[in-house]
């Protein structure tokens, strides 16, 4: 077992290249919306952002906000807000954390960016339940609330094989977003300026899945917890040239790390896979559990949820069907046996934590059997973590530390 006084987790120099170009998103969005001078789109983390993009929107993403929420450690405090309005404290934390701070008006955005009041007024709110149901009622929500239009996608669920059919479907729903939206925008849909936006998410989706590669190094360059953080470009600013130049930066960085044979985690001895959301208030902590014992978190399925190989800028629309069509979340059960068992190979993995979040059960995959099945054809052990991805109620510090301990002993045990 490693010492804990002698590892820890090494600072990615780009971060604060990532932090001034997080800032001049936010910071536009403001601009946006209290000038006028652009109509804001909402959208849900993996809706139809390249074609708000493409027809001159503004695009703000509460899913991201939510997550701000979450890492500050401001949405417990706030979930009660949303759950005195009848939303109840078991449905998703993202949508209670985000409405509650709504109700009060609060946002984590005022004191990282000041200037910044609020989140931006929303001319339009645009989702895909290609996640969950939860975003439409959250979006919903907002539509009575702000008085907007809300419109969206409506996307088949436990999918094995993308078909056709699937992508006919959600290709005729996002066609049929258009009109609204340009009605909206106040100009037509440019299928050139379309083709160029999904053609530039196409290679921030390559850069950022090379980015998550290099942890098949060993020692690994970055862990989990730096993915949850640097996504961020890759969430909010796809379809951007903005976001391909960063990764081409952080990118960089992490091959110089693998040429000098540096490691993200001093002493690397245990390389860890996590299933499931993070636990946003926590990421320092875990991040320093996990290295204080000399185990690297080195993949997700939460981080590679924005690798979309679809997208191709001579096909937008229907690439942007199958691309939102193959996200993990929508899949079936025995596709994400197939997907994990590829990833434990891949990144050589010794021991799976499945982090059960209790208002996220779309995204907790340890409740019908999976983890079970998959260490009976692996071999490979797992933990389940119960918790939460925002409500640090649910969630239990020692319990924990206790079990994520143990676990490691067990892995050792069993090299």
């Amino acid at each position: 077992m490693a010492d804990e006084s002698k590892t820890g987790r090494k600072k990615i120099q780009a971060t604060d290249t990532m932090n001034r170009l997080m800032a001049d998103y936010f910071y536009g969005l403001n601009e946006a919306a209290k000038s006028g001078r652009q109509k804001v789109a909402w959208c849900t983390s993996v809706g139809p952002a390249e074609l708000l993009r493409a027809m001159g929107f503004a695009v703000h993403f509460p899913e991201n906000h939510a997550a701000l929420l979450g890492a500050t450690r401001m949405s417990t405090d706030l979930i009660p807000a949303a759950n005195a309005i009848g939303y109840s404290p078991d449905i998703c934390s993202y949508l209670t954390a985000d409405v509650g701070a709504h109700l009060t008006g609060i946002t984590p955005l005022a004191k990282a960016y000041p200037g910044i009041e609020a989140v931006p007024r929303p001319d339009v709110l645009v989702y895909n339940t290609n996640q969950c149901r939860d975003v439409q009622d959250w979006f919903a929500w907002y539509a009575r609330e702000l008085n907007v239009p809300c419109i969206g996608i409506s996307s088949p669920k436990n999918i094995g094989a993308v078909t056709d059919a699937h992508i006919d479907d959600v290709a005729r729903q996002m066609e049929a977003l258009i009109p609204t939206l340009e009605e909206i925008a106040g100009a037509r849909l440019d299928m050139d300026r379309l083709r160029e936006t999904v053609s530039l998410s196409r290679e921030c989706t390559e850069l950022w899945k090379r980015v998550l590669e290099t942890a098949t190094v060993t020692p690994a360059p970055l862990t989990f917890f730096d993915g949850t953080i640097h996504m961020g470009p890759a969430v909010v600013l796809r379809g951007t040239r903005e976001a391909i130049d960063y990764y081409t930066v952080l990118l960089a960085e992490l091959e110089e790390r693998i040429a000098e044979g540096a490691g993200a985690v001093d002493g690397e001895q245990y390389r860890v896979y996590w299933d499931g959301m993070p636990v946003w208030g926590r990421l320092r902590q875990h991040s320093e559990l996990f290295a204080g014992l000399g185990a690297n978190v080195v993949a997700s399925t939460y981080c590679s949820s924005w690798i979309f190989p679809a997208f191709d800028g001579n096909d937008p629309i229907r690439s942007m069907a199958k691309a939102y069509l193959e996200l993990f979340i929508v899949r079936s059960d025995s596709y994400k046996e197939q997907y994990i068992q590829e990833m434990l190979r891949k990144f050589r993995i010794d021991g799976i934590i499945y982090h059960d979040a209790k208002t996220c059960p779309c995204n907790s995959n340890s409740r019908y059997g999976l983890p079970q099945r998959l260490e009976t054809k692996t071999g490979i052990p797992n933990l389940v973590i119960s918790g939460d991805l925002n409500d640090l109620r649910c969630v239990s510090d020692e319990q924990t530390k206790t079990n994520v301990e143990a676990f490691i002993e067990l892995i050792e045990e069993g090299k």
